[in-house]
């Protein structure tokens, strides 16, 4: 069905269900681990539901962005994006229930993270856009590093493997990001479906397409970019079972089928792919044998089976292309339940290790059947879904010429996953039986039966597997009526799935029966180790980087705008010039420059000219400071003479929440600027950069406006400001026609605030001493006075009685006055922004003469609550747009009638707005409060070294 616009807005909204799914379940119900993993289990279930229940339709959405610059949001389900739901969603739900039982209380991050992961995988599935496609494709390997490394922070192996997972598929997303770029500017559109149904071709094309490979490569652990897999076994085993067995792994593997049908029969995708391909399903198989630790015995057997993937799917033929999504689900519920499985007995014996485990078959019989299940499909063992699709594999390349070496290679590699499957099943259940038999519980040992119990299913009627994976089949050349079954005869398939069993079983007893493993030194067939390899890159690049750094950051802030001021002046500032004196300049309009509009403009000039001079002379740090803080507000007065009062009056709470900001600071620096500063040279080489930048600037801006050769953009807005019944256009343009990128913008804020405070507050402890309790234990309390509450350390040292009054009196006023601006926006000067600066000032007030007691006193809610609340209820706002069909922040106005105040009308850009102010305010209180705790801090040592010399 083609165009099935009907779940248009049901893609939209299942994307942005994952985002509050992964804050708000956590959130309501992180007390209770096992309800929190339960719930969060519902939405990747609705996914699967939902792609089956839209199974043969194809269905799109479009949100735009950015329309004039081609910008938008492309979603799209196929008959490939129902298949890899299917498994993300399904697999998922199982793994977030298992996770409750597996996890201890207060696993709030990792739920919410394998939320979050889920929702990426989603948005990656659906994307048809290939932008969007590398958005959520990095969104997933933020979600990788976080699950890898924050179950035990403190563990140096964890730290580091979720490095190496960050690096190596971020490394190479960016390569394939530049191949996204060459193969969009190639065929015209970055539209993933107008791609495959025209594929450009070229150079640059083939270039793009090798690039994609390899970035896909590395994102499903091709050799030899694999060695982040194993690594990342210290993973907890739900994180293992889901990313690196169903899910995230699977997406380079997905990238190379969404592409192939367009992209299979240029000259260098093929060849790579079946060599990549081959590569691993041999080295992955031959390293799983020497393996003791059962995790990592799989996660070898994953990069042997998404070698054999590639190759199917890879391939760009039908058959080869049916194989390999029939092997895609099998492939998921086999190896998630093996990884659960190791799970549980290592959540039970305490060890995953091989040679310390015996017995266990004995006495856990339901898992052992369950995972003896698994394994069986994965050795493709009738009557599993394993065997039905390796089957197929092979059916794809049983036609003799070029496709024997490819035959060849996918029987060997059946043979080594059967032996290396023998080898899990004895290391984990084998041996002698001892004393007692363990409690099995269901809350483990059931996700392991469901998968595992679906594989077998699934093998039995492989018809209903076949319905959902032959569309995207028949999306390849035509020409294949080979279908899934149990049972196709005896022929040359089953002699050869048979020959495969069989040498696998003979491998085993020869190679893989004994635990622990030969040495490496023992063995004559030695693999490459490829970790070492990534160790000696990583440590070259950081000699390197540690090389550089001695001779470029010499630790001075006034080297580093020097250097950059004179590359402006170098490149940028040449090239000028140059145009200049060849004549390429407005020469001819230099009648239109007037020296000024009114009077005030050289008054406001002459001081900021003043206050400038007067800094470079400056020696205390302070005065300096007080100078720059003028020239900011000289600055803002000529924004008033040009009719700008938003800029203005943001300009002057920000110049004046910089200078407090400063102040505080400056108590940590001596109070006089570095000798060298005052010597000639320094002082003529200053001079002389900031001549050179300043004269820059100005001619840059003469020229830009002198040639200038269509009209002004600004009066194209007076239109839309008129139809959403808006008079102040700057923040017409904030937050509603731009809502997107301010979002981008606000997020970026509450990043600078986390990052400053992490900055300030690293030292061990420093957290705990941010909270207003934190001040009583310290000495020198300052007792309560009549205008402040809880008063503490003042920052700045002393006590002032005038601080504390306008801090008390001025207070409130400052608020209703925020509060004013922020509901004034829409057709004043104002709005969310500068609203929370001057909220902020008004607990500046609070914090300067009573430090971060008084400042807890008046803010009860942490400044974290305050970032959090404010970007979720802009991107809420927002993204209600989203999910009836239209674009970001559809503007409306919602009419009511309050008691007593009468009828109002309120524009949804109000909302977004609200959420922008209280943002803001969140990111002052927490610089105040986490800078406040650095300074006091200091200011109790000094005062305690005071004591002790008394």
């Amino acid at each position: 069905m083609p165009g099935a616009e009907g779940g248009c807005g049901g893609v939209v909204v299942l994307v942005v269900a994952y985002a509050v799914a992964a804050v708000a379940v956590p959130w309501a119900l992180g007390r209770h681990g096992r309800l929190m993993a339960l719930s969060a289990a519902v939405l990747p279930a609705v996914t699967a539901g939902w792609a089956l229940a839209r199974a043969g339709d194809d269905v799109t959405a479009s949100v735009g962005w950015a329309s004039d610059l081609g910008l938008a949001i492309d979603l799209r389900l196929d008959a490939l994006a129902v298949v890899m739901l299917v498994l993300v969603g399904g697999v998922g739900a199982v793994v977030l229930c298992y996770s409750g039982w597996y996890f201890g209380p207060g696993q709030r991050l990792m739920t919410g993270t394998l939320v979050a992961f889920a929702g990426a995988m989603t948005g990656l599935v659906l994307a048809d856009n290939l932008l969007v496609l590398y958005v959520f494709w990095e969104l997933t390997t933020v979600s990788s590093f976080i699950l890898i490394g924050a179950a035990r922070p403190d563990r140096a192996e964890d730290r580091r493997a979720a490095v190496e997972a960050l690096l190596m598929t971020t490394a190479f997303g960016l390569v394939m990001l530049a191949g996204f770029v060459l193969l969009g500017q190639a065929g015209g559109t970055y539209k993933i479906s107008a791609l495959l149904a025209d594929p450009p071709g070229g150079a640059a094309a083939e270039v793009g397409v090798v690039l994609v490979l390899l970035g896909a490569f590395a994102k499903s652990a091709q050799v030899p970019l694999h060695a982040w897999l194993p690594a990342a076994m210290v993973a907890p085993t739900p994180v293992s079972a889901y990313l690196h067995a169903a899910a995230m792994v699977k997406a380079g593997v997905y990238l190379v089928a969404r592409l192939a049908p367009a992209f299979a029969d240029t000259g260098v995708w093929r060849p790579m792919v079946i060599v990549a391909g081959l590569a691993s399903l041999f080295v992955g198989g031959l390293v799983a044998l020497r393996q003791d630790d059962l995790k990592r015995l799989l996660a070898y057997g994953t990069v042997s089976q998404l070698g054999l993937l590639m190759i199917l799917l890879g391939d760009g033929t039908p058959t080869a292309a049916l194989a390999g999504a029939a092997l895609l689900l099998a492939h998921g519920l086999f190896k998630a339940p093996l990884f659960l499985a190791v799970g549980v007995l290592e959540h039970e014996t305490g060890t995953r290790r091989a040679e310390r485990l015996s017995g266990e078959g004995r006495r856990m019989p339901v898992l052992t059947i369950a995972g003896a299940a698994a394994v069986a499909s994965m050795i493709g063992l009738p009557p599993f879904l394993g065997f039905v699709a390796k089957e197929a594999a092979i059916k794809a390349f049983a036609h003799g010429g070029a496709d024997a070496a490819v035959l060849a290679g996918v029987v060997t590699g059946s043979a080594l996953t059967v032996a290396y499957g023998a080898r899990f099943l004895n290391g984990a259940f084998g041996g002698a039986a001892g004393e007692g038999r363990r409690g099995e519980s269901w809350g483990l040992a059931g996700p392991v039966v469901v998968l595992a119990a679906a594989g077998s299913v699934l093998g039995v009627i492989p018809g209903t597997v076949q319905k959902l994976v032959k569309p995207y089949a028949r999306t390849l050349e035509p020409g294949s009526d080979y279908d899934l079954a149990l049972w196709h005869g005896f022929g040359l398939v089953l002699g050869l799935s048979a020959l495969g069993i069989g040498v696998g079983a003979v491998v085993y007893f020869a190679f893989g029966r004994s635990f622990p493993a030969r040495r490496e030194r023992d063995v004559r067939w030695r693999v490459p180790d490829v970790q070492r390899a990534y160790d000696g890159v990583i440590e070259a690049v950081l000699n390197g980087a540690h090389a550089v750094t001695r001779r470029v950051q010499i630790g001075s802030l006034p080297v580093y705008l020097g250097v950059i001021a004179a590359t402006v002046l170098v490149l940028p500032g040449t090239a000028l010039a140059a145009g200049l004196i060849g004549g390429r300049g407005p020469s001819g309009r230099l009648e239109e420059l007037r020296a000024w509009d009114d009077p005030v403009q050289p008054v406001l000039a002459v001081v900021v000219a003043g206050c400038a001079l007067a800094a470079v002379r400056a020696r205390r740090r302070l005065s300096a400071a007080l100078l720059l803080a003028g020239v900011g507000y000289g600055t803002g007065g000529l924004f008033v003479m040009q009719g700008a009062p938003d800029l203005a009056l943001t300009l002057l709470v920000v110049e004046t929440l910089s200078l407090i900001m400063l102040v505080l600071v400056l108590r940590r620096l001596p109070e006089r600027f570095p000798p060298w500063r005052r010597t000639t040279p320094g002082r003529v080489a200053t001079g002389a950069i900031s001549l050179g930048i300043g004269g820059f600037v100005a001619v840059f801006l003469v020229v830009a406006a002198l040639s200038r050769g269509s009209e002004p953009v600004g009066p194209r807005y007076a239109g839309p400001a008129q139809e959403e019944g808006a008079k102040n256009i700057v923040n017409l343009i904030l937050v509603e026609l731009r809502a997107l990128d301010t979002l981008g913008e606000i997020a970026v804020l509450a990043v600078a605030a986390m990052g400053v405070a992490g900055l300030v507050m690293g030292r061990p402890g420093a957290w705990r001493r941010i909270g207003p309790e934190a001040e009583g234990t310290e000495a020198g309390g300052v007792a309560r006075t009549r205008w402040l509450a809880t008063p503490g350390r003042p920052p700045l040292g002393g006590s002032s009685v005038v601080l504390e009054a306008a801090a008390r009196l001025l207070g409130p006023t400052i608020l209703v006055f925020s509060i004013y601006l922020l509901i004034a926006g829409h057709g004043h000067p104002g709005g969310g922004f500068v609203g929370g600066l001057v909220a902020g000032m008004a607990f500046v007030l609070r914090y300067l003469p009573g430090g971060r007691r008084e400042l807890a006193t008046a803010v009860p809610l942490r400044p974290t609550v305050l970032l959090g609340g404010g970007l979720g209820l802009a991107a809420a706002t927002g993204a209600a747009g989203w999910t009836s069909g239209g674009e970001f922040l559809r503007g409306e106005i919602l009419h009511a009638s309050v008691p007593v105040i009468g009828d109002i009308d309120l524009p949804t850009s109000l909302f977004f707005d609200i959420g922008v102010y209280l943002l803001v305010l969140g990111l002052v209180l927490t610089i105040l409060t986490t800078l406040g705790a650095s300074l006091e801090d200091d200011l109790a040592e000094e005062a305690r070294a005071g004591e002790e010399r008394a």
